[in-house]
């Protein structure tokens, strides 16, 4: 298996290509695991992941800015199939637009917005830091079979996304109100935690994205 973990500028490119090595190397499976913004790389690959950090109008304008990138993972991605996986602002891009500083079009794939956090509760500090518990429905979907409602992942964000069609919602957490967990939909999953710093939780969900086959 050929996974690319897709440089474009952000940030914890390195724990996520490993965290992804890892998961496969526990669960048996033979993969190569590269960090590249090389198109033909992308276009070649078995599986791609697309970490992210910072603010959603940074992140889309490193996704844009690196020659043919951005050309290759729509090819690879919506006409080719090729199993997707976004982490934190990697699956806010996903969504159409984004409302950090100014408004910016995401890569429209699930439709949505990505706008701050408004927790019903004031003393709930701003980012949303630490761990939480996933609310899913178990058999929700496939990468999530190794994962119990209830376990607990590490998340860090600001802003959060919110889906138009509740079908793509596949797990939320609660943080003064339903916070978006994980969207999908076709050959797309997204977190907006870290799997890779959510330990057990996070290996078992990677490995269950690595099994899949939309």
């Amino acid at each position: 298996m050929n996974i690319v973990v897709i440089d474009y500028g952000s940030g914890n490119l390195r724990s996520a290509a490993k965290a992804f090595a890892h998961a496969a190397d526990e669960a048996g499976m033979a993969a190569e695991v590269l960090v590249s913004a090389d198109p033909a790389r992308i276009l070649a690959a078995d599986r791609l992941v697309l970490p992210g950090q910072g603010a959603f109008a940074d992140c889309r304008a490193g996704l844009d800015g690196a020659d043919g990138l951005a050309e290759a993972l729509t090819e690879a991605v919506t006409t080719r199939g090729t199993p997707f996986f976004g982490i934190c602002v990697g699956m806010q891009l996903l969504a159409t637009s984004g409302f950090e500083h100014r408004v910016t079009p995401g890569l429209d794939w699930i439709g949505g917005r990505v706008e701050a956090l408004a927790p019903s509760d004031p003393a709930l500090k701003i980012p949303h830091m630490g761990w939480n518990a996933l609310d899913f429905e178990p058999g929700r979907h496939p990468v999530l079979a190794g994962v119990e409602p209830g376990a607990h992942v590490y998340f860090v964000h600001s802003y959060a996304m919110t889906v138009d069609d509740p079908a793509h919602l596949l797990a939320t957490a609660d943080y003064g109100g339903r916070v978006t967990a994980i969207v999908g939909r076709d050959n797309l999953i997204g977190t907006q935690f870290h799997p890779e710093k959510s330990q057990a939780v996070g290996q078992r969900l990677i490995a269950g994205f690595l099994r899949w086959r939309p």
